[in-house]
């Protein structure tokens, strides 16, 4: 019997022939990641263990990017902490703010994770870099200090789940789309602590941000990570990027899948996913007259150049709906740098749109977008548990960017072709 993905990869780093599904392995790590908000708290676990340096001072990341920039005094102190424990410790991998960007957008921009890696980082969206046929998932912070001085984790190797996903993908649908379609029909427990395999000839055509749109929102449906293999488009990707060499594990056509599941993505609409859960989705068509006060446009999820296009083609000429508030958040400054070139901040400020320096802001109700009592968002963003973007009589609609985009020039929930 042969092995998936993600059996292969924690085999090789656990220095095993072979594993499978329920087996625990310790497995040493190519990168340990931190944010703002869980880095302080492994500080302080770091400190209890005892011993003077980092396992590598080059394979921990650092990415203040939460309540950056600071939006009070403790946020402040917080970053003012990581800072001088990077310092302290010679780490290669602090991003401050100006260099900094959302964390899951900058670091495969930046090179720091290749295919094949296993990465470990204390936020939950860290499968983000499945896209690139990493092993990557979230932990908590006490694991981010064990990570940071030993350089190794355990594992219990999880099942894993095929995605199939066949047929042609209509006029403004995109990964985003795909994968809120996928948790609304297994839910958000439908792939408990699996590996998510995201397959088939509409994955190996879709662009890497958008898989890094499905492979961020595997933990929505509960899954341990969510990989994408890795080819000819990964790798022209990575080329260029990668700080160190890759290896690119594939799936033995004889693995072993605790489920198979296939989509024809032909008849599949832009989806929307109503509050209070990402499996809550409902195809454009089936919106209703939903007025929102506020549309969100970036994030890990959606914070990408392509991402920005798309909803400058929706916008450009046009403007936002006088009672809503536009918010855009370029993933980095590099994708910032990218869309001034491009001249699309210039078509989001003159729609209306506030542009931010990137950060996660108003995705957590941190800052700059929290919304009051009785407010509604749709927002490109990842979640929309009650009181997640503030209020908790606040309600948060996701989708991707065009509906986004639509929605804040019409005023209410749209489709694109509504205001074009």
């Amino acid at each position: 019997m042969g092995m998936t993905m993600v059996e292969k990869i924690l085999a090789a780093h656990a220095g095993k022939d072979k594993v499978r599904p329920g087996e625990l392995v310790n497995a040493k790590l190519d990168l340990v990641l931190g944010n703002d908000v869980t880095t302080p708290v492994a500080v302080k676990e770091f400190k209890k263990i005892g011993i003077e340096n980092v396992f590598d001072k080059e394979r921990i990341a650092i990415v203040p990017d939460h309540f950056v920039p600071n939006k009070d005094i403790n946020s402040a102190e917080q970053v003012k902490m990581i800072r001088e424990f990077a310092e302290e410790k010679e780490i290669k991998n602090f991003f401050e703010l100006g260099e900094m960007g959302i964390e899951h957008c900058l670091l495969p921009e930046k090179g720091l994770v290749v295919p094949g890696d296993i990465v470990i980082g204390a936020d939950s969206h860290t499968c983000t870099y499945g896209a690139l046929g990493a092993l990557a998932t979230g932990i908590g912070s006490t694991d981010m200090a064990a990570g940071m001085a030993t350089g190794e984790a355990w594992f219990k190797v999880p099942e894993t789940i095929k995605f199939v996903y066949k047929g042609e993908l209509q006029k403004w649908v995109s990964g985003k789309d795909l994968i809120l379609y996928t948790i609304g029909d297994i839910g958000v427990d439908g792939a408990l602590y699996k590996a998510m395999e995201f397959t088939g000839p509409v994955i190996e055509n879709l662009s890497m941000d958008n898989r890094f749109t499905m492979s961020n929102m595997a933990i929505e449906a509960g899954g341990k990570c969510g990989l994408i293999e890795a080819d000819e488009i990964t790798l022209e990707y990575v080329k260029g990027r990668a700080q160190r060499e890759w290896t690119v594990y594939k799936s033995d056509e004889d693995a072993e899948y605790s489920q198979v599941i296939e989509y024809d993505v032909t008849n599949i609409e832009p989806q929307v996913a109503f509050p209070h859960l990402p499996e809550n989705t409902r195809g454009i068509s089936e919106v209703g007259d939903i007025k929102i006060d506020q549309s969100v446009i970036g994030s890990c999820t959606n914070g990408r150049i392509e991402d920005l296009r798309v909803a400058a083609e929706i916008l450009k000429g046009k403007k936002k709906a006088k009672h809503v508030r536009l918010i855009i958040f370029p993933g980095t400054q590099e994708i910032y740098k990218q869309a001034m070139k491009e001249g699309l901040i210039e078509i989001f400020i003159d729609a209306g749109a506030a542009v931010s320096t990137p950060t996660c802001g108003p995705c957590l109700g941190g800052h700059m977008g929290i919304l009051a009592k009785g407010e509604r968002s749709i927002a490109t963003t990842n979640r929309n548990f009650v009181g997640r973007m503030g209020h908790p009589e606040s309600e948060v609609y996701l989708s991707n960017p065009a509906v986004a985009a639509a929605s804040a020039i019409a005023g209410k929930i749209v489709s694109p072709e509504e205001v074009l």
